[in-house]
């Protein structure tokens, strides 16, 4: 089977969230692998995306998840010397704003600095926790869908100073039993 290309930003957006909720719900389900019930979300979802008879959930459902979950770090669970991360650093114009905002302890912080959060992630040789890789992507098809930048093609999003890079944007998951929901 041909590898998929997304040359337009709204496929590449759309397909990887897709790729979310089939990965979310493996996870739910416990699952080892993907299966047909799984790819059937991601299709019947990513063609509703991309026909508009479908939209992003918004980001009023992870807010109320990142108040359930505590004060503990995204990224790797600690829960002394926190801090408050940008999802989008605020260096590329990343707002203070409870959207873009998630706790992080002053380690990952650090180490994630003013880069885009997945590509730091690839940069540990992982993979983000699902819920919050959902709040980045949300946060940049916000993004994209006010900067009327959803038909611009990849091509054209590449090095610029965006709040996020669209080259790590994941059109591919691993396995759901290397997926993780939240940090425990």
């Amino acid at each position: 089977m041909a590898k998929r290309e997304y040359k337009i930003v709204k496929e590449r957006l759309f397909w990887s969230y897709s790729n979310l909720a089939m990965a979310h719900t493996a996870v739910d389900r416990k699952q080892e692998k993907y299966t047909t019930f799984n790819f059937m979300i991601r299709a019947k979802l990513y063609k509703g995306l991309c026909d508009g008879t479908m939209n992003v959930r918004t980001l009023f459902d992870d807010e109320k998840i990142k108040i359930l979950l505590g004060q503990k770090c995204s990224y790797c669970g600690n829960t002394k010397d926190l801090a408050l991360d940008h999802i989008f650093p605020k260096k590329f114009g990343g707002k203070d704003s409870g959207d873009n905002l998630i706790y992080a302890c002053r380690s990952c912080n650090s180490s994630k600095g003013k880069k885009d959060l997945m590509e730091w992630m690839t940069s540990k040789g992982q993979f983000p926790p699902l819920m919050i890789l959902r709040r980045y992507l949300k946060l940049i098809i916000e993004f994209c869908d006010k900067e009327n930048l959803m038909g611009t093609s990849v091509e054209d999003l590449k090095n610029q100073n965006y709040p996020f890079n669209i080259e790590f944007v994941p059109v591919s998951f691993p396995k759901p039993n290397f997926l993780v929901m939240t940090i425990e």
